[in-house]
């Protein structure tokens, strides 16, 4: 028999502000219950610096026309703009018997076989959260949990501006280059690695029953 456990309903946003998603992501967490399903949120973003709980005011290095929002995510300082593929967990972690560092892992697992199918050879790393390729840093992780529930998540580069970053430290480290899947001969669009990424998600989160949403919360 399918339990609410097994259910996860996915949206695909499109483009949308990040104060507003960040809102709803908060709505949701807040009003869920045990018998909410849990969700996962496609979208991209407008260009917006989001600095985390811990953010540092020098590690953001000079002043743009980028607006700077103080996020209630885990981690410091990072950049989100159109061409990068983001996706917002909200999951049930108690009832799925997850804690933070599993879901972290499988969140950077899923991004790293996914790149695999492209034959990028990518890796993460226990001191710092996110998923790298040479060095350079390609997803970028933030969570924030609130009654049992995750929400935030992961933030991939596809085929952005990437100037934006030499603004920051990203996520803190100074020096951190970035890259994404252009540079690394994916032409695959954002559209296009969305449901690759919830597949390979899933092979982890297990649910056995999704359904799909666009564009509404």
């Amino acid at each position: 028999m399918t339990t609410t456990a097994d259910k996860l309903n996915i949206r695909y946003l499109g483009t949308q502000p990040y104060l507003q998603t960040w809102q709803a992501m908060k709505d949701f967490t807040e009003s869920r219950d045990e018998q909410s399903i849990d969700e996962i949120w496609l979208v991209e973003h407008p260009a917006v610096f989001t600095q985390g709980l811990a953010g540092k005011a020098e590690h953001l290095l000079a002043h743009t026309d980028i607006p700077v929002v103080k996020s209630d995510r885990g981690g410091q300082i990072t950049h989100h703009g159109p061409g990068q593929l983001i996706a917002y967990l909200l999951i049930n972690i108690r009832r799925k018997s997850f804690n933070v560092r599993s879901l972290v892992s499988i969140i950077e697992d899923a991004i790293i076989t996914l790149l695999a199918d492209y034959n990028v050879d990518a890796i993460a790393k226990a001191d710092a959260p996110g998923v790298y390729v040479d060095g350079k840093k390609i997803a970028s992780l933030g969570l924030k949990i609130s009654k049992g529930c995750s929400f935030h998540g992961l933030a991939l580069n596809v085929d952005m501006d990437l100037t934006p970053f030499l603004a920051i430290n990203p996520c803190g480290y100074a020096g951190l280059e970035m890259t994404q899947c252009r540079d690394l001969g994916i032409s695959s669009s954002v559209k296009e690695l969305a449901p690759l990424l919830i597949e390979k998600l899933n092979q982890k989160l297990q649910y056995s029953q999704i359904e799909s949403f666009k564009n509404e919360y």
